[in-house]
């Protein structure tokens, strides 16, 4: 049993560092890794598909912890691009494939099953490259997580259509296959909004990391095991529990578990899926396969850059997104062994496509690295632009501007007394221009984890978030109060209604960033009108009372309503001054 762990560590440990240095990435190397120890090559492994569903539980890790970074909110606020740019994607693409199935000769179910695997795109390929670029909290990489979670779905109906095609006859009937998955989600819901936290809290009081563990690891597979029988993929199931920890006090404690778990088994899953490829069956049908791979790609590239057009991309963005899914997945290898076991298809066509499904996965590297050369955003110019690098500042400010701009107005008040302040803006033009009046202002993007821990964020007093995005400035405060709980977070707003935002959101202060202006404008009218500096201060002082009582008593009213709409503000009752009544 020795032997065979050493084997697999062994071909990951020379083959990923290897292909990582010619530039051709991890995955591309794990594939190497398990072709060389697999059937067709050296043959130490010979029951790939063994150690194929062993490993696919590294997947289900990773999609546990992609739920667990999504509150419920979140995720049904993604629900139009589920469900509008993902089903639009599989719907056209499927067509599209089996269209091209039947130009190569392929009967129509045959066609049908065959391009419905490739529809599916591999979650595990396209997961690992975001995580490794850092974009899974982009818009691009929400917008990918939404199709992926839409191809999950797509399971079930896909599973139901090749029972119904099916010769065996032995399927269950057709109300049985929808409400089996409608009640076992129905099912892990109720589990995870009613007893997750009292069983966490119960493991919690053992005071034993290893029970906790095993419990986070119990909750993880058992939900997987329960989507797999009820129909669904154990990806999906592991997904949702992570959706229902999310809002959970022990949602720290259980990623940091998970973490190790994930790595180790993803490795083994890539290195499983190159072991599968049976070199053999690709001589002897190489014509074919090579033929449905470069028309599969194709078509599919052609589907999902329409429908990305459809939905608003730039072709730019388009073409990034084709680069990313113009390949097949792994949930197409238990279509295709249903379809096999229905009769549908015979070992043979399962070969072939199975082999073309692992190829377009192999190629996807090479895909990538293409698009990163041919498709690269020209970069801004970062001549005499420092990038962050372990700065350490009592005061971390992110977003610093254009000079008479917010951020760089507040820092002359904390730099005039000699406070040390940490920069960084996303602009190079910005931070060159600020170097010209003597600011040293590094390179950042704050809504990036690694970019706030260069930057000091965990040993700062103090980080002010002062950017002009309101998505962005959520993003940041969020992720501070996370990661750096004891810094203090001071927040420029947008209006507001992001006031009462960063106000649920546990800031320490926040400001709307045309509400001082608006103050003192308001101020120089009534001064114009003669009233005395003294009254005028007193009614700027009583605004901002009322102003600061309205958005306490908004901001309870929307936290217990779960609402975010707001209401426009009532007109004040004039303020009688103690110089008007006398």
């Amino acid at each position: 049993m020795v032997g065979p762990v050493i084997v697999l560590l062994g071909s990951a440990v020379v083959a990923v560092p290897l292909f990582r240095r010619l530039g051709l990435g991890s995955v591309l190397g794990y594939f190497a890794g398990g072709l060389l120890v697999g059937p067709s090559v050296l043959g130490i492994f010979t029951e790939p598909s063994t150690i194929l569903h062993i490993s696919e539980l590294g997947v289900v890790m990773f999609l546990f912890l992609i739920g667990v970074e999504m509150r419920p909110r979140k995720l049904w606020g993604m629900r139009g691009q589920i469900f509008g740019l993902g089903l639009g994607q599989v719907l056209l693409c499927m067509a599209l494939l089996t269209g091209a199935g039947l130009l190569l000769g392929l009967d129509p179910v045959t066609a049908f099953i065959a391009g419905a695997g490739f529809v599916l795109s591999s979650t595990a390929v396209i997961m690992s490259v975001l995580q490794e670029r850092g974009d899974i909290a982009s818009a691009q990489g929400q917008q990918a997580v939404s199709i992926l979670l839409l191809e999950d779905l797509m399971i079930v109906p896909l599973l139901a259509v090749v029972a119904f095609l099916g010769a065996s006859g032995e399927t269950q009937p057709g109300l049985l296959t929808v409400l089996v998955p409608l009640g076992a989600v129905a099912l892990l819901i109720g589990a995870g909004v009613w007893l997750l936290d009292p069983f966490f809290a119960l493991l919690a009081r053992a005071r034993t990391t290893e029970v906790l563990t095993a419990g986070a690891l119990l909750v993880v597979l058992g939900s997987a095991l329960l989507m797999q029988q009820a129909g669904l993929s154990m990806a999906m199931g592991a997904f949702l529990a992570g959706v229902l920890l999310s809002g959970s006090g022990y949602r720290h404690q259980i990623e940091t578990d998970v973490e190790p778990f994930k790595g180790l088994l993803m490795g083994l899953f890539f290195l499983a899926v190159g072991m599968s490829l049976d070199l053999r069956a690709v001589a002897q049908d190489w014509v074919m396969i090579l033929g449905l791979l470069v028309l599969y790609i194709l078509v599919k590239s052609l589907g999902i850059f329409a429908v990305a057009r459809l939905f608003g991309a730039s072709p730019l963005q388009g073409l990034r997104r084709v680069s990313l899914f113009a390949q097949g997945g792994e949930f197409a290898f238990v279509l295709y062994a249903a379809a096999v076991s229905g009769g549908v298809i015979d070992a043979a066509e399962n070969a072939i496509f199975s082999s073309v499904i692992i190829l377009s996965m192999a190629v996807t590297p090479l895909v990538l690295l293409a698009a990163d050369r041919w498709l690269a955003v020209e970069a801004p110019s970062m001549d005499g632009v420092e990038p962050v690098d372990c700065l350490k500042g009592r005061v971390l400010m992110i977003g610093f501007g254009r000079f008479g701009r917010f951020g760089q107005i507040a820092s002359q008040m904390l730099l005039a007394q000699g406070v040390d302040v940490a920069l960084i803006d996303n602009d190079p033009d910005r931070i060159r221009e600020a170097r010209r009046f003597g600011f040293t202002v590094y390179y950042g993007d704050g809504t990036r984890l690694d970019i706030l821990r260069q930057s000091g964020a965990g040993t700062s007093d103090m980080v002010l978030v002062c950017v002009d995005d309101p998505k962005a400035t959520d993003r940041i405060v969020g992720l501070v109060a996370e990661h750096f709980p004891s810094s203090r977070v001071l927040a420029r707003s947008y209006d507001r209604g992001h006031s009462i935002r960063l106000r649920q959101m546990g800031v320490d202060f926040e400001i709307r960033e045309t509400f001082e202006s608006a103050l003192a404008f308001g101020g120089a009218g009534l001064r114009s009108l003669g009233m005395t500096a003294f009254d005028v201060a007193e009614v700027e002082e009583d605004i901002r009372r009322r102003d600061i009582e309205r958005l306490e008593a908004q901001a309870q009213g929307n936290l217990m309503s779960g609402r975010d709409s707001l209401h426009v503000e009532p007109r004040p009752e004039p303020l009688v001054t103690p110089r008007q009544r006398a």
